[in-house]
């Protein structure tokens, strides 16, 4: 999701708290500037060491990883009475594991999806917020999947076309 100036709750509902925990990736989704970079930097930090896996195997991982945010974006959000509260950031999560499928371990290029990622992220080309509409924690997931897969698109093209990359 687009970065969201909204503070969090002073307390997540108590029935809720382990996956709120899990929602806002332990509590970096409270991190009062920026919390949907924050959320893709571990992103970034935690693929890492997938990359090496081979690729079907990492392609299991981020649909767990996206299965999981999906049913605790739609618990946490339902429970809070939003549609897409900005302290979720397993959404970014799920979005930069996606952005990285395919990528050798080389933090050169994770660095590259990582950057092509939070602009797609942020920026939301056509037809990307049609998905944020999509209901409860897919709509949450969703638009970052498929920021993640127009990143990862994006520098297979550059890397394809612009042989200094």
């Amino acid at each position: 999701m687009a970065e969201r100036s909204r503070m969090p709750p002073a307390r997540p509902p108590a029935a809720r708290s382990a996956l709120t925990r899990v929602a806002t990736l332990g509590g970096i989704g409270y991190t009062p500037v920026m919390p949907g970079t924050a959320g893709s930097l571990v992103g970034a930090a935690t693929c890492f060491p997938l990359l090496g896996l081979d690729w079907r195997l990492y392609l299991v991982c981020v649909l767990l990883v996206s299965l999981g945010g999906v049913y605790t974006s739609t618990q946490v959000a339902r429970g809070l009475g939003e549609a897409d509260p900005p302290w979720i950031v397993i959404d970014e999560l799920a979005g930069m594991w996606t952005a990285a499928i395919g990528l050798p371990a080389s933090l050169y290029e994770l660095a590259a999806v990582f950057l092509l990622f939070r602009l797609f992220d942020v920026v939301k080309p056509a037809p990307i917020p049609r998905l944020e509409r999509l209901p409860g924690g897919l709509g949450i997931v969703a638009d970052d999947l498929a920021a993640g897969l127009l990143a990862a698109a994006t520098w297979w093209l550059l890397k394809a076309n612009f042989d200094f990359l």
